[in-house]
């Protein structure tokens, strides 16, 4: 198993993997990009996570200059390359698609040629203990973007506003930083999405607060439909959080993560709750038979 990174069609390993200085991603942060994990060494979610690709394009006028058909293609080239996606081996994509290299300027015109890289690499699950003991965040003071400013909805390589909070979240010894809006509402968390549980009830913070449409958020609202549990968007404040009888978060390479402590007061009783148990067993079972090979 290795580090293997495809820029543009040529595949490198990490040491020797290069993108031109002059290239709008490293000047500007102009990019998107989509995080896919394997399961039974396949991606998963992958149509879902190339339609929010191409969301987040149209939103900053970026062409993808790669059919869905083409990235999968080179997605199977880098993880074979690094020797992952079979025999158990797990494989973490990264798939970045940036403005391009051209001079100086703000003018989209001045990139005639999108930049696309894909980084595979061992995906590394969260310790056994984060799962079983849940774990602890803080409600940090950075402000996650307002959606007229870099909206949330745009899965950006620009990547500061998150950065910053997870470093603060990082001096106060939290696994996790929980960001609220312009209007103190609860948005999301640096690296993931946020979700409470109340007497039974799930509950996310809408779209409109200021956060990215996850894939996984989305995909766990359905597995609650789909088992019964109540589950809907709320606007929520640090007093819901408190006062919630469970928490989690959730991400591609995290699945469902219990919050047992936000800012070292416990939620619930301090454990992981049966809800969150719950749909992290049909989370798994789900992600394996959809990735089943015949």
């Amino acid at each position: 198993m290795s580090v293997m990174v495809n820029v543009n069609g040529q595949l490198a390993d990490q040491a020797r993997a290069v993108i031109p200085v002059f290239d709008h991603g490293f000047l500007y942060g102009e990019g998107i990009y989509e995080t896919v994990r394997t399961y039974n060494g396949v991606p998963f979610l992958f149509d879902r996570h190339m339609q929010r690709l191409r969301t987040s394009a149209a939103m900053i006028a970026l062409p993808i200059p790669l059919t869905d058909r083409e990235i999968s293609e080179r997605f199977d080239a880098t993880v074979a390359a690094a020797h992952l996606g079979r025999d158990g081996h797990e494989a973490y994509i990264r798939l970045l698609i940036t403005r391009g290299v051209g001079e100086l300027s703000y003018d989209p015109a001045a990139c005639p040629t999108p930049s696309v890289v894909i980084i595979a690499k061992p995906h590394v699950d969260p310790p056994a203990e984060a799962f079983a003991l849940g774990v602890k965040t803080t409600i940090v003071s950075i402000v996650r973007n307002h959606p007229a400013t870099v909206n949330p909805l745009i899965k950006s390589n620009n990547l500061l506003n998150c950065a910053l909070a997870m470093q603060e979240a990082y001096t106060r010894g939290a696994f996790e930083g929980i960001m609220r809006n312009v209007h103190g509402e609860l948005a999301e968390c640096s690296t993931a999405n946020l979700f409470i549980v109340k007497r039974g009830t799930v509950l996310t913070p809408p779209l409109d607060a200021g956060l990215l449409a996850g894939v996984t958020r989305a995909f766990v609202l359905e597995i609650a439909a789909a088992l019964g549990i109540p589950a809907r968007e709320q606007t929520l404040h640090d007093t819901d959080l408190f006062h919630a009888d469970e928490a989690f978060l959730t991400s591609t390479t995290r699945e469902l993560l219990p919050i047992t402590t936000v800012d070292d007061q416990p939620i619930g009783g301090g454990i992981p709750g049966p809800v969150t148990e719950r749909l992290l067993t049909e989370y798994r079972r789900r992600a394996r038979a959809l990735t089943a090979r015949l």
